[in-house]
């Protein structure tokens, strides 16, 4: 039976998702669809209730909608609920179900790409925002319990451990006490939005106090390399964008609604394929 899947937001135009996943359904014979849909603000409770009578099997959701969506669902998954976010949508049983891929996602990209046991590294999270929330909360989840976070606002870092539901030995920093303990930590996850177009030249910290076996992670892929990744290489550490983030929560998103396991290979290739010579990805 061909199912239609779709993802909804405010722009979405540019979005890679309808290609990558609509590859995935074809590679593995599967007759389904994957449409973008431009839903504004104002219209998304119409929308969720139109996609429900319409027989919508699934959907992802981008900004700005993550949050405002949640109260329109039928059930949150306990982690989608903790985060407070929800980015992709199953029909189960007639209900609609949200769930939160974005930090699993993250966490399937940094095994992927930094072969080590999370447990037991330590942590520098840069940022308190909602991508922040996602990742340290999975971070927790999976084991990892040596995890600080730096934040221009430390109030923000603290609400984000407090609400926490898992336990965890966290410290609050200042940017500035960051800079002065990076040496450290083996892992540092920048998460906001410093190092994007216009600001590409800027760096959330500066990363002179780094060691040569520190793995350096920027969730920004446009552009593929900020400012901070070229600052980590040039003092010897090992890099990743934030690109296998993007594709493997589209990949879990995918296992969700159709119960098979994608090609994540075949689905970065695509993405990497469409953009040409561009160096970005909008999702």
């Amino acid at each position: 039976m061909a199912n239609i899947y779709g993802v909804i937001g405010d722009p979405i135009a540019h979005s890679l998702s309808p290609l990558m996943h609509t590859d995935a359904f074809r590679s593995l014979n599967l007759d389904h669809c994957y449409f973008p849909f431009h839903v504004t603000s104002n219209h998304l409770e119409e929308a969720v209730k139109g996609m429900k009578v319409l027989g919508i099997a699934g959907f992802n959701v981008t900004i700005p909608h993550k949050t405002n969506i949640i109260p329109l669902l039928d059930q949150i998954d306990p982690l989608a609920k903790a985060i407070g976010a929800v980015n992709t949508v199953v029909r189960e049983n007639d209900s609609f179900v949200g769930y939160n891929s974005d930090g699993l996602g993250f966490i399937r990209s940094l095994k992927e790409e930094w072969k080590r046991e999370l447990e037991k590294e330590k942590v520098l999270i840069i940022g308190a925002g909602g991508a922040a929330k996602a990742i340290f909360y999975s971070l927790v989840h999976d084991g990892v319990q040596a995890i600080d976070i730096c934040n221009r606002t430390t109030e923000r870092a603290k609400q984000l451990v407090e609400s926490c539901p898992y336990p965890s030995e966290t410290n609050i920093l200042t940017m500035d006490e960051a800079e002065k303990t990076l040496d450290s930590y083996s892992l540092i996850v920048q998460t906001t939005s410093i190092g994007m177009s216009p600001n590409m030249n800027e760096t959330p910290l500066s990363i002179h106090n780094i060691l040569p076996n520190t793995h350096v992670v920027d969730i920004i892929y446009n552009p593929f390399e900020t400012a901070l990744l070229k600052a980590a290489k040039e003092k010897g550490a090992s890099t990743s964008n934030g690109l296998g983030m993007f594709i493997y929560q589209g990949a879990i998103a995918f296992e969700k609604w159709t119960g098979k396991v994608p090609d994540v290979r075949r689905m970065k290739q695509i993405v990497i394929n469409q953009l040409g010579g561009q160096q970005h990805v909008n999702r």
